[in-house]
């Protein structure tokens, strides 16, 4: 089949990582569609309904469809984590996938792979000396859950004998939306400072190489299973925002940001902010993988300036 010619089905494709991504596989000569909550079949991005609660999906978003790339989630850092919020965190990721497998069983799609967005938390919220690989375990913790449950899912595809890609997705820095974007707030205003302890680690990676793996995914029909997708340079809270501080030319305090105020202010959701481990590139790396920003600095120049 001609790469150039296969069309891709993306799941979240209206969101900060699927917009980019969509751009990338056009540039690359793909021919992309989305799922989504609006229909628009006759849009330059020809857009199809889908309701994951009633279990629907306007079966003419599968016409010959040859990959399918699943980005769709709430985002995990948007609001205080209550019952409701994380039950909600969970299931847009799982219930999605599950309601896409039944799909493509049901009527029998032969698609090339299937391609999920993951997590780092997967790993877990927590500070350690170790360096995580894909071959560790799920933390027994809320992310650690969460993710081992949408990955399950995508082992379903993988069982069915469609080749299944899992991309373990680190903080993704853009110039709009996201992590980066929050962050800059304080900074700009001049208070520029580390949160909690500032020892705790923050896996990044910048949106453009994010997009070059997904698209090798695609064209690298060698790639199977989980992958890290983070930039190889290991680096700590205090070191990334004091690194933001000098690309910007703002004053950098080095009095961290007490944890208590922050677990008063987002309640568990603090952990995935005062905690952070370092991650593994190395079997992504492995693959021929090049990464166009291997350290913040760099990433940040091309972003903020």
């Amino acid at each position: 089949m001609d790469l150039a010619k296969a069309t891709i089905l993306i799941t979240g494709g209206s969101g900060v990582v699927g917009k980019h991504l969509t751009c990338k596989l056009q540039d690359l000569g793909f021919e992309v569609s989305h799922l989504s909550r609006i229909s628009n079949p006759q849009a330059s991005i020809p857009t199809y309904l889908w309701d994951i609660e009633q279990g629907e999906i306007d079966e003419q978003a599968f016409e010959k469809v040859d990959y399918i790339i699943h980005l769709a989630g709430a985002n995990i850092g948007e609001s205080r984590w209550t019952d409701k919020r994380m039950q909600l965190i969970r299931d847009s990721r799982v219930k999605s996938a599950k309601l896409i497998l039944k799909k493509i069983e049901e009527k029998n799609i032969p698609i090339k792979a299937f391609i999920t967005a993951s997590a780092i938390g997967y790993y877990g919220m927590k500070t350690t000396d170790k360096i995580y690989k894909e071959s560790d375990g799920p933390a027994n913790d809320f992310l650690g859950n969460t993710c081992q449950q949408w990955e399950s899912v995508a082992d379903g595809f993988s069982i069915k004998g469609i080749r299944t890609v899992k991309i373990r997705t680190g903080i993704v820095l853009t110039k709009h939306g996201g992590a980066l974007e929050k962050m800059l707030v304080p900074i700009r205003l001049g208070f520029g400072s580390p949160i909690g302890s500032g020892t705790q680690f923050l896996p990044w990676i910048h949106v453009d190489d994010l997009c070059d793996i997904f698209a090798q995914a695609i064209e690298d029909d060698r790639m199977n299973g989980a992958y890290n997708a983070v930039a190889p340079e290991f680096i700590n809270n205090r070191e990334f925002i004091k690194t933001i501080t000098q690309v910007l030319k703002k004053p950098f305090w080095n009095i961290g940001v007490p944890a208590f105020f922050l677990k008063i202010i987002f309640g568990e959701m603090s952990q995935i902010i005062l905690n952070g481990s370092r991650i593994s590139s190395e079997k992504i790396v492995q693959t021929g993988f090049k990464f166009r920003y291997t350290n913040l600095k760099s990433a940040l120049i091309n972003l903020l300036n």
